[in-house]
């Protein structure tokens, strides 16, 4: 677990990872391997177009929440595989990588989070801010277990982002979690 005021912390949320882009009024919204899901995620489509930009990517977690408000991934397959999709399904944003035009990438992770931060303040309900914690990794650890939740992200915040895997972003998965033990079939 790392550990310092280098870190940060973030809940892993049990979803699908989605980049969701906006250029004018055209919203895409795409899987890791590159699967298209525009059509079965409404909600985030909405609140995309609603954000007073011109263009932006975000880097997040598509879920669906159950009664506790903790993501639920089967309640996340079910609603994407509707026919029209579904409303339930909406947007953890976790990283901002462009934002009108400027590619922020290169920017370390506290001044993308910021930028992030600031936009998720007119956002829609189909897209929330992931929320952020400092503090001691091990015992957030413990708590985001304790919740069910899918375990934690520990981020590094002086690391421009990077695609794929790296020491900066640090996954402590829940060894209890549906996700630890669950084949991926999509």
């Amino acid at each position: 677990m790392p550990d310092g005021a280098r870190w940060t912390f973030e809940i892993k949320h049990d979803g699908f990872r989605f980049i969701c882009r906006r250029d004018g009024d055209r919203v895409r919204v795409f899987s890791r391997n590159a699967k298209d899901w525009t059509d079965k995620v409404p909600l985030i489509v909405e609140a995309m177009l609603a954000l007073p930009i011109t263009s932006a990517t975000i880097d997040g977690e598509g879920v669906v929440v159950d009664e506790r408000g903790v993501t639920d991934f089967e309640r996340l397959r079910t609603a994407l595989a509707e026919r029209g999709g579904s409303r339930a399904v909406f947007l953890y944003g976790f990283d901002l990588l462009a934002l009108d035009g400027e590619d922020l990438r290169r920017h370390p992770w506290e001044i993308r989070r910021a930028t992030l931060t600031r936009l998720m303040r007119k956002a829609r309900p189909g897209v929330r801010l992931s929320e952020h914690l400092d503090g001691d990794g091990a015992t957030i650890f413990e708590h985001a277990c304790a919740l069910g939740a899918e375990g934690i992200v520990a981020k590094s915040r002086d690391r421009p982002y990077r695609s794929g895997r790296c020491a900066d972003w640090v996954k402590v998965k829940n060894p209890n979690a549906p996700a630890a033990t669950r084949i991926m079939e999509w």
